[in-house]
């Protein structure tokens, strides 16, 4: 297998999703857990979110996605391998930066979920308060 070994590796995290990405020459297959994308996802709205950086830069048909996904939930694992795609993308061709940073493809989201804290029911919402 001499294709086996990857190009590029980039790291991608959203939430609580980790993504390690390898990207070389192929013809546009995307795997991720070593299934196929579309039967990962399991939602043609995530696999687009997913795959927009291939989109933007024109290169859906000439590299093949092999991603390994652990963390977090289906939303949180799509946008970290939005980001890992993009940052492989951007290492493999930096003319395509501006074309993806001008997207709002390597931005990592740093939003996380926000505590709990004791005496309250989530974080922040408390329970209703009697002045008697």
């Amino acid at each position: 297998m001499a294709n086996a070994k990857p190009l590029i590796q980039a790291t991608g995290r959203r939430k609580s999703a980790v993504a390690r990405v390898r990207v070389r020459p192929g013809k546009g297959t995307i795997t991720v857990n070593k299934t196929p994308i579309e039967q990962y996802l399991n939602s043609d709205l995530l696999v687009r979110h997913a795959t927009e950086a291939l989109r933007v830069s024109n290169t859906n048909e000439v590299y093949d996605v092999d991603a390994t996904v652990h963390g977090g939930g289906v939303a949180g694992q799509a946008g970290a391998l939005r980001l890992g795609i993009a940052r492989a993308v951007v290492g493999l061709d930096l003319d395509q930066r501006g074309a993806l940073k001008s997207a709002g493809l390597l931005s990592r989201d740093a939003r996380e979920v926000e505590r709990k804290k004791y005496g309250l029911k989530k974080a922040r919402k408390a329970s209703q308060f009697s002045k008697r």
